[in-house]
């Protein structure tokens, strides 16, 4: 059976029509499952037979060559200008958007080009298809927006410690992309992301906490710290990694507890009182016993007059 040769010309523009009916499915928000089959079959056919040919006829190494040329031109044209010059939410909506519609389009793709993955780049010792689209994403993209990326996640994060509505969502699936970015390692996220995190929740609470050692007494500044640790545990919860959690966590307490402790000695130099000062592990245990006075209180009005008096008394001999 005498197979047709389907020259360079021919075969690459059939090609480069159908990635064209995929971008566009996708720039119109079309659902993946629309995505027709039948196409990405006479794809996947065409770059098979492309592959086998005999030389001069075999386009292996043009067709990976394409491959990733496509996915850097798509980057160029479509994604970097499409976060130019955004403002804090619709920056963060259009980075999810644009990293969402390029795994549909990377999932797709890969499909198409398959029989690379399977026999010409493991034998050849290349990137695979995924992990070389991947690595352009994150030296085209990622790390040309991280930063202000980030910036503006941590605004939202700082928007919501003040009691501000936020998108929840939408922040999750922000980080997630700092996660993901890494192919299943959380490096990324850690060195671009949650260290800087980190520094800000410091720079946040030490900010609010030398404001409330002026304007609060020690009952309503433990008060402040059981409520800050519970909204930080709920911030973990909804958006951030769970592995921030334990940092997070300890960055809070420890300067809630700095400026505990300032408050403390002022008391103590203003009676003549000595003792120890707060630590990060027991400024939470002190917070729950005033939240539990609270509630104690409010059940027996009558009978828990002094009680706050006699809970700070005690933390003041320490």
């Amino acid at each position: 059976m005498q197979f047709r040769i389907i020259e360079w010309d021919q075969g690459w523009n059939f090609i480069q029509e159908g990635i064209m009916n995929l971008k566009r499915r996708i720039a119109e928000g079309l659902p993946e499952n629309q995505v027709s089959a039948a196409e990405i079959v006479d794809m996947y056919t065409t770059i098979y037979n492309m592959c086998t040919q005999k030389p001069p006829y075999q386009y292996t190494q043009a067709l990976y060559d394409r491959y990733q040329r496509t996915f850097e031109e798509h980057i160029t044209s479509t994604v970097l200008p499409s976060l130019k010059e955004k403002p804090d939410e619709f920056l963060l909506q259009e980075f999810v958007k644009s990293w969402g519609d390029y795994k549909v389009m990377l999932r797709w793709m890969s499909r198409s080009f398959a029989y690379l993955d399977r026999y010409f780049l493991n034998w050849r010792s290349l990137p695979g298809l995924k992990e070389a689209a991947v690595k352009y994403y994150r030296d085209l993209v990622y790390q040309e927006v991280n930063a202000i990326v980030r910036e503006a996640a941590i605004r939202l994060i700082d928007k919501e410690r003040e009691g501000g509505e936020i998108d929840r969502a939408l922040l999750k699936n922000v980080i997630d992309i700092f996660v993901e970015i890494g192919e299943g390692q959380r490096d990324a996220y850690e060195k671009d992301f949650e260290g800087y995190m980190l520094t800000d929740t410091r720079d946040y609470y030490s900010h609010k906490a030398s404001r409330w050692i002026l304007e609060d007494n020690y009952t309503n500044y433990m008060l402040k710290v059981e409520e800050c640790l519970r909204r930080e545990r709920d911030i973990v919860s909804h958006y951030l990694h769970p592995s921030s959690e334990k940092m997070l966590v300890k960055t809070v307490k420890h300067w809630l507890a700095v400026y505990a402790n300032q408050l403390i000695g002022k008391k103590r130099s203003e009676s003549g009182c000595g003792g120890d000062c707060l630590t990060v592990d027991n400024i939470e245990e002190l917070s729950k016993n005033f939240i539990a006075a609270v509630v104690l209180e409010q059940q027996v009005p009558a009978q828990c007059s002094t009680l706050f008096q006699q809970a700070e008394d005690a933390a003041m001999q320490e």
